[in-house]
């Protein structure tokens, strides 16, 4: 097969730029499906428990939000726990911001390594081609004189294989890295929306 034949030909470079494509891959995937299940979770528990607020049904609502696992529950929790102890609004949005600052590590982490794979495979594949380069060039300065052309050609081309891996590998990696960094600080919005929300419903102005 000539994607096997082109891997080949690339030399020992390929292989850390394909193990570093393969680990982006992964966290991307396993960010994506965290993301979308954090997602749906907040809108289902949200849906939940905007009628409990509304009719300040207060204890079901804080029992749920101590059943549930998700960011907005953790954020939520911190304010019911002061409401109950009869705290001033602006305790109460404090509490909820510390529990925000709390939640945030889980939704942002491993997401910036997606950028920083990218960077390293198009260093890897431009290592792999100098390092390719030097080697043919030493080659070609020992050949027969009429052979020279042919063969530094045919070294060259064999040494771009690990920058067109490289960027092969770069170009998907910084694409799922923008997605992510998008899809978290949309997430991030509707848990501070939600956080307001349920304030200005446990404490109105």
């Amino acid at each position: 097969m000539e994607i096997v034949k082109f891997f080949q030909e690339g030399g020992f470079w390929m292989y850390p730029i394909l193990a570093v494509f393969l680990l982006g891959i992964a966290i991307m995937v396993e960010r994506y499906l965290f993301l979308s299940k954090t997602s749906r979770s907040t809108r289902s528990m949200w849906a939940q428990l905007v009628p409990m607020l509304k009719a300040n049904d207060y204890k079901r609502a804080l029992q749920l939000v101590e059943h549930n696992k998700s960011p907005l529950s953790m954020v939520l929790n911190y304010g019911f726990v002061q409401r109950a102890a009869n705290k001033r609004r602006e305790t109460i949005e404090a509490a909820m911001e510390e529990g925000m600052m709390d939640a945030m590590p889980e939704l942002t982490q491993r997401t910036h390594y997606l950028a920083s794979f990218a960077n390293i495979a198009t260093l890897l594949g431009l290592l792999g081609t100098i390092v390719g380069l030097i080697q043919a060039f030493t080659a070609v300065s020992s050949a027969d004189p009429s052979e020279k052309a042919n063969l530094l050609s045919a070294s060259i081309s064999v040494a771009m294989n690990t920058t067109a891996l490289g960027l092969i590998a770069a170009i998907p990696l910084l694409l799922g890295h923008s997605y992510l960094v998008t899809k978290t600080a949309k997430l991030i919005d509707s848990l501070e929306k939600a956080a307001v929300k349920s304030l200005n419903l446990m404490v109105p102005e």
